[in-house]
Parts: structure tokens; sequence; C-alpha cells
């Protein structure tokens, strides 16, 4: 049976989780600074929106959006680049012991939220929430 990245199929651990939002600010504190010297990403004003770290904390994946949503693919292939070296002012800022190995993802939780807006906004939805209400007999 293959590993799951959660713990026996509940969520993420204290520790997963906390080290995830460690290494979620500070990725953000180092692009926001320019640490990575690279032009193109300097041009890039980059979301981390959320970090996923393994159970055994050896590989932290990130998701990434790029200020206005465009490029997506150019900023996690820019990123994915220079993980190396991310992975080095990640740990040294830090201060961890092991620096997982970073992988890159385009954040997709905006697009997800604007078609859940979208959906419970069209009309029949509306009918059928209006129509449950009634049956329950909850007011309307």
């Amino acid at each position: 049976m293959a590993k799951n990245s959660f713990s026996e199929g509940r969520g993420p651990s204290q520790r997963q989780l906390r080290v995830g939002e460690l290494i979620r600010r500070t990725l953000s504190e180092v692009l926001v600074r320019d640490e990575l010297h690279d032009p193109d990403i300097t041009r890039m004003s980059i979301t981390v929106g959320e970090v996923r770290i393994t159970p055994d904390l050896s590989i932290a994946t990130c998701f990434v959006l790029p200020l206005g949503g465009k490029n997506k693919e150019d900023a996690v292939a820019l990123l994915a680049r220079h993980k190396g070296e991310l992975r080095r002012i990640i740990g040294r800022k830090a201060k961890l012991k092991h620096a997982p190995d970073l992988r890159f993802r385009v954040d997709n939780t905006f697009d997800q939220m604007d078609a859940t807006r979208a959906m419970l906004s069209d009309e029949r939805v509306q009918a059928d929430v209006a129509k449950t209400d009634t049956e329950d007999g909850e007011p309307t």
C-alpha cells in the first residue's frame, strides 16, 4: 500500500502544519526581498498560498501564484530552477536541521473559490436552496 502524504488517512500533524507554515512564511519573505537575484523572478510578484509537507518532513510542496494569475507555469518553472538555492536559504533562515526538498505547484485555490461562487449564484441552485429551506420548515 502506498504511503499517504498524511499519517493514517487523517489530516496533517501539528508538526507538519507548523513546519509547513514556517517554510511558507520564509519563502514569501525570500521572494519579497528579492534574495534570489534573478531578474525574471524579481519582475513577478509571487504569492505563496500554502505549503504541504510530508509526514517525514522530507518534501515540501509549495503552492504559488503570480499576482494577477498570469504566467503561472513560468513562475513554477523559475522557482523549480532555483529550488536548490531556495532550499539552502530556507534551511538557514528557518533554522531547520534538514531542509526539505521543495516542489512547486500552481495554487488553484482562487479559481476553485470563483467556480464555487459562480455555482452558488446560479438561479437553479438558488431555487433548490429555497425549496429545501421551505421543506425543512425554515423561513426563506
